[in-house]
């Protein structure tokens, strides 16, 4: 095992961004002298960041990592608490549990998740885009296309498949903006915390009296799960289920409207410019992290049992070692390998879905408003933990 070499030592993960749509210039800084350095977290914890595509797909793959939260350290100070500690960690959060607990609970997801299902599901999809564009159009413009269009319709589609009324959205939205923001205090954290589990609660009580063909009826239906696991795995799913997709919605929107001719090109081959997109915008900007559970070397350099590393997306999806001309927005490259549904054992689990809207979701928007364009200021989400835009302001030719 080769000896510590990280010569360079920062304070938290960078987060300044002079280019909304690039990620911090210091993390392409940090990548020229090496993949991995070493960082100092929120909690005065002496851990590592990692910069290089090798080095963070190696840590996702590495069974040597936990990824429980009990273990974890925040990259940035958090209002809400110093530590994770803070946070027990309930039954059922398995993207925050380690194998075999995790497998548990992932192989039952799994299967209601194939890549046969998404795309039966894909007919809805156009049909809810669809409807969504018929209300903008008559609408007339200009509209602000986040509270919509990028929200709505992903919104709509996890409620679909687990069962949630649609009709709570603005208490689950509001909620879940609320603790996926990374300046909320404790007092109103918990109580949003509260809030949403309070709504699953309920609807799991109106499944259980009235199954239907969802999600959550089927995984009632095996039994297998306390009613805690229930209630949080349903949070888990609806939260990054409606919050990840539309944010890049909105900010590939935003993306693609910064310059002519890259409407033509999405609608050219939307499977490729999906994906580029993914890899370009990046939207999961802070960590995530893992716990070395033992020693480890990962690019020629040794982290210790109880070190943390917390890793950068954007990093390794810019990384020019993996992507040739990586700032570059190349609606046709391909973007294989690139981080953002991340790697290994908690490798995003409603991937195909995620694919299948934004494909189905950008082609359908540039081609019923080929003239489709910026109208203002639009406001990027700064403050949380998942990056994209609060506002998106557009108008077309009628």
């Amino acid at each position: 095992m080769t000896a510590d070499n990280a010569q360079r030592s920062i304070q938290g993960q960078p987060t300044r961004r002079p280019n909304p749509l690039d990620p911090p210039t210091e993390i392409a800084e940090l990548r020229a002298t090496g993949s991995m350095v070493r960082m100092t977290f929120a909690d005065g914890h002496d851990g590592w960041f990692a910069t290089g595509h090798h080095a963070v797909r190696a840590v996702l793959a590495s069974p040597s990592f936990s990824n429980r939260l009990e273990l974890a350290h925040p990259v940035l100070p958090m209002k809400r608490a110093r530590s994770f500690k803070d946070f027990p960690m309930p039954p059922g959060m398995f993207n925050r549990m380690d194998d075999p607990e995790h497998g548990r609970i992932r192989r039952m997801l799994t299967g209601q998740f194939t890549v046969r299902r998404m795309k039966l599901l894909e007919p809805r999809i156009q049909q809810i885009v669809d409807e969504h564009l018929g209300a903008i159009v008559a609408s007339g413009p200009p509209v602000d296309l986040v509270p919509t269009y990028t929200l709505p319709v992903p919104s709509l589609v996890i409620c679909e498949l687990l069962g949630v009324p649609y009709d709570r959205r603005d208490q689950f939205q509001g909620d879940a903006s609320t603790l996926l923001n990374l300046e909320t205090g404790a007092d109103d954290a918990a109580a949003a915390w509260v809030s949403l589990r309070e709504l699953l609660d309920e609807v799991i009580d109106a499944k259980h009296a009235e199954p239907a063909d969802d999600l959550l009826s089927g995984l009632i239906a095996e039994d297998e799960l306390s009613r805690e696991e229930l209630i949080t795995i349903a949070m888990v799913l609806l939260i990054a289920g409606h919050e990840t997709t539309a944010n890049m919605l909105a900010l590939g929107t935003y993306t693609i409207l910064q310059q002519p001719g890259r409407a033509e090109a999405l609608l050219a081959d939307p499977v490729a410019a999906v994906e580029e997109l993914l890899r370009y915008l990046s939207i999961i900007h802070l960590g995530p992290t893992r716990t070395a559970i033992e020693d480890v070397e990962i690019d020629g350099h040794l982290v210790k049992a109880g070190q943390a590393v917390a890793m950068s997306v954007a990093g390794a999806n810019r990384d020019p070692g993996k992507y040739p001309d990586p700032d570059e927005l190349d609606l046709a490259r391909n973007a294989q390998g690139h981080m953002s549904f991340g790697h290994g054992i908690h490798q995003c689990l409603g991937q195909q879905l995620a694919r299948i809207e934004m494909r189905i979701g950008f082609a359908a928007l540039l081609r019923r408003l080929p003239s489709l364009r910026l109208a203002g200021e639009v406001r990027f989400r700064d403050t949380m933990s998942i990056y994209g835009l609060f506002t998106l302001p557009v108008t077309w030719d009628v």
